[in-house]
């Protein structure tokens, strides 16, 4: 689930139904541009996309395919797209409604996704405005299809938001983020949707959850409240299909759910976890420096807390981190350099240690 205004292509509502599923042009984007001044890691950046809002982009396994979300040729709400790592073979996937987080199963030639047609070929519809800055809380479930989109099937069948999937790196359950218990917690289940087990029970949201490289610990993003009056103000806007993403730090736990802890104490909106390939830290999004504005970056920190890092220092929105199979590549959305307000590319860049 995306976070931000500035990342809307997981959050926007549309109202029509999506295209048929189609291939682009041969000749992908590609285009280089310079890294900004302080992004030391990050050497040989190239666009992938242009135009239109794309966010939460994923490698396949092998490091051939990724997978993501997208409001592109107009769209006003995601649509699930494969293509290859280089910008080819552009195709959507899904069919219709809107979807979000998408992951790729072992041998690359299936994916999975949250998806909600299964209520509505058109998206759903915008939370209440009068609410302020708020996620509306849709009803994915999780779909698995080919990387062409055929031969789709359920995998779940709660009818509540159930989303946020990825796939552990022996390949044989997936952690994802329901609210089929009544709060937005983690679980884990077997690729076929067999042995669902809940991971987090603390009142408030966790979600965002992620498998270490060596699959015996998790890292998520977290919100729980400190007094009654916050909590029943949280539990009241669940009930509404609605939350309030301003505050969120990091959290680790091993595989079981055992050892949950609290990694960061930033302030702000701290999301998007992931880890660096040897799995001594992990790599986020965050505005704590300016909890305000929409301005996230990229950032390390050790599963401790400490020797943060600073690692983009565009002043715009960069988010939704992943390193390649190999770890020698970082792909990740951004609005930097949009040509339209709100406009949010992939970008993918060599990395340097």
């Amino acid at each position: 689930m995306a976070l931000v205004a500035a990342s809307a292509a997981a959050m926007a509502a549309c109202t029509r139904t999506p295209a048929t599923t189609s291939a682009a042009s041969s000749q992908p984007l590609r285009r280089a541009v310079s890294a900004d001044s302080g992004e030391a890691h990050l050497t040989k950046l190239v666009q992938l996309t242009d135009g239109g809002e794309n966010a939460e982009a994923y490698f396949s396994a092998d490091g051939k395919y990724i997978t993501f979300q997208s409001t592109r040729d107009g769209r006003t709400c995601d649509q699930q797209y494969v293509m290859r790592a280089d910008g080819t073979g552009l195709t959507k996937v899904s069919q219709g409604g809107k979807t979000t987080c998408g992951w790729f199963l072992p041998g690359s030639k299936q994916l999975f996704f949250g998806a909600t047609h299964h209520a509505d070929s058109a998206c759903p519809p915008k939370p209440d405005p009068s609410a302020g800055y708020v996620w509306g809380i849709d009803p994915y479930d999780i779909y698995v299809t080919d990387i062409d989109g055929k031969n789709m099937k359920r995998l779940t069948n709660y009818g509540v938001y159930t989303a946020e999937g990825v796939l552990s790196p022996d390949g044989k359950r997936i952690v994802f983020t329901s609210l089929k218990d009544g709060d937005l917690d983690i679980y884990t289940m077997n690729v076929d949707g067999t042995d669902v087990k809940r991971l987090t029970t603390t009142p408030g949201y966790d979600g965002g959850p992620w498998w270490s490289p060596d699959g015996t610990k998790i890292v998520y993003r977290a919100w729980h409240y400190d007094n009654a009056q916050d909590l029943k103000a949280y539990q009241d806007l669940l009930g509404k299909r609605m939350i309030r993403p301003n505050r969120m730090e990091l959290f680790v736990m091993n595989a079981d759910g055992s050892d949950q802890r609290q990694i960061t104490k930033l302030g702000g909106a701290n999301f998007g976890p992931s880890w660096t390939p040897d799995g001594q830290r992990i790599i986020f999004s965050s505005n704590h420096k300016n909890p305000r504005s929409r301005n996230f970056d990229l950032y390390t920190v050790k599963l401790d807390g400490t020797g943060l890092e600073q690692i983009t220092f565009n002043p715009e929105f960069d988010g939704f981190p992943m390193f390649s199979p190999n770890g020698k590549q970082l792909i990740f959305a951004s609005n930097r350099g949009a040509t339209k307000q709100g406009e949010t590319n992939l970008f993918i860049a060599e990395w340097k240690h």
